[in-house]
């Protein structure tokens, strides 16, 4: 088997699985530290059964988070050492803070936290647990500066040899501006995971009739006012990192939206079957000028169509094929904005819920509440394989090709491949039925189950 094909979907199978855990780290540690402080200002010991709650559901999420994502470093040396001699230099660094700065500050203040409940002021425990949050989040803005330098490459100059790229401006690699468009939307996705997760649970209490059905009305209600934020906050980064790829990635855009000749004022498409192998549509609904609105917030602007990108990047480039798989790029992208539209409605609806203070719900609405929670996976994974299939040929754009990239099969043969993805994927599917057992089992006992 093509050793590339194998070493991208082991790659893939492993990366999304462990982003199925970050962006909860990221939304439940932010909103377990808010009910803290909730505490620590009310004294209400409704808020510290919340917090012990919550905070077990954040310590399986994390734990099993942790174990993933060490194989993500390993398979850079292993499956893509033409990569890694590539930016090693540049990649490293970054990757090396996030280790030594953030996961430290992380975990060491994890292990506070846990251990310290009964030993530290009410304060000073309440820090702990905002110091955890800051170092989940800052270990994924560390890990989206190095994954901006591939979408977008700065601070940098080629070897004599142009065998790889050298780090000239550390400065210019941690304020490149696709790092600050990314990490808000990702903050974002990682708030709305946290917070439907939340709503899930404590509607599935609140049907049930829990014993502590007023500790869970209050954790409805902070649910469902910080998945409603947070889903504002994403669609607004979204919207701005969408502008900036605009400029930084026109094919990703022009893929994304099946759009195969420039146009301008450009349509946006609603459905469109095409023909990946001739460049045109079978058949497309498309709204007028729509497109143009979301990429220069005007009814009228140029938006650069495939032929055309796929002409100048020939001439850049050389010959090739610069066009990544359309019908990836293009269901993947109403995926993540069909996800995030549902879960824009849905918050809605769960504030009027509040605003009523009616906690009754219809096996409909409760059904509709509690399955909603796997929208924000949806959306944070899609939106992933957009960002990084819609970049295709590039591994580090416009510098290295995917396939420059991999292993020699000299050195790592197909059925090594083969080999590993059979065991990561079985391993990854214990790990996850044991989260998904983990959680289930203590998220269905209640607030008992954080004393």
């Amino acid at each position: 088997m093509d050793i590339l094909f194998l070493a991208r979907l082991q790659f893939a199978l492993t990366s999304v699985f462990h982003f199925f855990f970050v962006p909860l780290t990221l939304g439940l540690s932010i909103f377990t530290a808010i009910l803290e402080t909730a505490w620590v200002r009310t004294g209400n010991e409704k808020y510290l059964k919340l917090v012990q709650f919550w905070g077990r559901l954040f310590l399986i999420n994390f734990a099993v988070g942790v174990v993933t994502g060490i194989v993500m470093e390993f398979q850079f040396g292993m499956n893509w050492s033409e990569y890694s001699r590539f930016v090693g230099d540049i990649f490293g660094v970054p990757l090396a803070i996030e280790a030594l700065l953030a996961f430290f500050m992380e975990s060491t203040f994890l292990g506070i936290w846990i251990f310290g409940r009964d030993r530290l002021p009410k304060a000073v425990h309440a820090a702990s647990i905002w110091l955890v949050a800051l170092g989940s989040n800052l270990s994924a803005l560390w890990i989206l500066v190095a994954n901006s330098f591939m979408q977008a490459p700065v601070g940098f100059k080629m070897a004599a040899d142009g065998s790889r790229a050298e780090m000239t401006d550390f400065g210019a690699l941690l304020f490149n501006p696709n790092v600050w468009k990314q990490f808000p939307h990702v903050l974002a996705g990682g708030i709305v995971t946290g917070g439907f997760l939340v709503i899930a649970i404590s509607t599935w209490h609140l049907m049930k009739g829990t014993r502590d059905r007023d500790a869970f009305i209050t954790s409805m209600k902070f649910g469902t006012i910080y998945a409603f934020i947070g889903t504002i906050f994403v669609t607004m980064a979204g919207h701005t990192q969408m502008q900036h790829i605009m400029k930084t990635q026109p094919m990703k855009v022009a893929a994304a939206e099946a759009l195969w000749e420039t146009e301008n004022p450009a349509s946006f498409s609603l459905f469109t079957i095409g023909n990946e192998e001739k460049l045109e549509d079978v058949f497309s609904i498309r709204i007028p000028r729509l497109l143009s609105f979301l990429a220069y917030n005007s009814f009228e602007g140029e938006v650069k169509g495939i032929r055309e990108l796929q002409e100048e990047y020939e001439l850049r480039y050389g010959p090739g094929s610069y066009i990544p798989s359309i019908i990836t790029a293009y269901w993947s992208f109403r995926l993540m904005v069909g996800a995030g539209t549902l879960m824009l409605l849905v918050s809605i609806l769960g504030l009027w819920k509040i605003a009523k203070e009616d906690y009754r719900f219809s096996p409909f609405i409760g059904a509709l509440f509690f399955w909603s929670m796997l929208l924000p996976w949806i959306a944070n994974s899609t939106g992933w394989i957009l960002a990084e299939m819609g970049r295709q040929p590039w591994i580090v754009f416009g510098l290295l090709k995917t396939e420059q990239a991999v292993t020699p099969a000299s050195v790592v043969s197909a059925g090594e491949l083969v080999l590993s993805i059979t065991v990561f994927t079985l391993l990854y599917l214990m790990l996850a039925a044991a989260d998904l057992l983990l959680i289930r089992k203590y998220a269905a006992r209640g607030l008992e189950a954080g004393q």
